[in-house]
């Protein structure tokens, strides 16, 4: 069993922009390239990011106390003008969980990712992850059954029953010890997609019970 990883999910040919090019250039490269944010890119690292939100609000935004001017119209401010800095970035060893939280916690929807020198690798959205979280139910009971209950713990397919609706496994059945029935649901809540488990398996032996025979 394997966990999916950022990249696993993540776009690898990745559209970036220099710091210096300017509104129609990256209005361009949007449009031309399918996409709705670019990662501003300076020797190959990752410095901002700028989207078309940015490119559209470029000639609106007013000067700031402190006598800062406003931003110069669309046509002739420059990604370095209009992104967002710093760039919040993900590594591509990261959990598909860990990616979504850095997410939710900075409120982007996508981030560039970086190899261990910082060099952009790729980058993943939103709608990538989601993607892994929207997996079939027949596809989660397959890998619980297979790759959980029979190929990581080496259970019997007749002893433990999975049922998976919407991402919410249920589990019935009856296993040896009592020890490893939290380990059954940790282990089927680490599978992509699964969204609850609902536990109620059964035992044969209290091995948590240090006066009992089976615990000695």
């Amino acid at each position: 069993m394997r966990h999916r990883r950022v990249h696993d999910v993540m776009t690898p040919a990745v559209v970036c922009a220099p710091p210096a090019a300017r509104g129609p250039e990256l209005a361009r490269l949007l449009a031309d390239n399918h996409v709705r944010a670019l990662p501003v890119v300076s020797d190959g690292r990752p410095v901002g990011m700028v989207t078309e939100g940015d490119l559209m609000r470029g000639s609106s935004r007013p000067a700031v106390p402190g006598g800062r001017p406003a931003l110069p119209g669309p046509g002739t401010a420059t990604a370095e003008q209009l992104m967002s800095t710093p760039a919040v970035v993900a590594r591509p060893d990261w959990s598909i969980v860990q990616a979504a939280r850095v997410m939710r916690r900075h409120g982007v929807k996508r981030l560039p990712v970086v190899d261990a020198e910082g060099l952009v690798t790729g980058i993943v959205s939103r709608g990538d992850l989601l993607r892994v979280f929207l997996r079939r139910d027949h596809a989660i009971e397959t890998e619980i059954i297979q790759d959980v209950l029979t190929g990581t713990l080496g259970l019997p397919p007749a002893t433990v029953s999975a049922d998976v609706h919407r991402g919410r496994v249920t589990l019935r059945g009856t296993i040896d010890r009592r020890s490893m029935v939290p380990v059954v649901e940790r282990l089927c809540r680490g599978v992509d997609g699964v969204v609850a488990v609902a536990n109620h398996l059964e035992y044969t032996r209290d091995d948590t019970d240090a006066a009992s025979p089976a615990a000695r």
